[in-house]
């Protein structure tokens, strides 16, 4: 063989493994993406699961609320109905704000304050919440570096190339992201 076919037979190869190393690199930060999803998955159903048996707590106190259970009701059932980062943001930051007004409600009954089921279930949930921001900003820093590498130069012509496509953020929603206003 000639020393010129020596050359073109060893730059081949080097691509080929150049290539096989970027689409694998691209594969094993996928598949990190879709795990840092699914815990997101994992820790907002065991909110959901939580949910009802705190609105059916708040209820025996607070029959008159009716209007606050079925809105933190149908917040979860949007929640859990939810598809893909955004539609799923969305969903949450209303979760959220209903949760909120449940336990404004609940902070009407000191009896319902006081019972250890209550504080039990409402200690469960922030548990729940702070692993739920856990695993956002885990999901977050998946896609920021799924993202850098699909935009960088050379991966990124073959990622475009493999249909790879960037991923979106986990969002907070408008009202975290406002300052807070303290009145005294």
């Amino acid at each position: 063989m000639t020393p010129i076919l020596w050359v073109i037979i060893i730059l081949v190869a080097v691509l080929a493994i150049w290539f096989i190393g970027t689409y694998n690199g691209l594969i094993t930060l996928r598949n990190k993406l879709e795990e840092a999803w699914s815990d997101i998955d994992v820790q907002t159903k065991r909110r959901y699961d939580l949910i009802p048996n705190l609105v059916e707590m708040v209820k025996g106190y607070a029959k008159h609320e009716a209007t606050v259970f079925q809105n933190v009701t149908e917040a979860r059932n949007v929640a859990m109905n939810a598809k893909g980062p955004h539609e799923k943001a969305e969903a949450e930051n209303m979760l959220a704000g209903t949760l909120k007004t449940l336990f404004a409600v609940a902070e009407n009954y000191p009896d319902l304050k006081a019972n250890v089921n209550f504080l039990d279930l409402q200690k469960t949930l922030t548990d729940i919440e702070d692993k739920i921001q856990a695993a956002r900003r885990f999901y977050n820093g998946n896609v920021r570096d799924f993202n850098t590498k699909l935009q960088v130069f050379p991966t990124n012509m073959i990622a475009g190339m493999l249909g790879f496509s960037a991923r979106e953020f986990f969002e907070a929603e408008a009202e975290a992201k406002q300052n807070v206003q303290v009145k005294f």
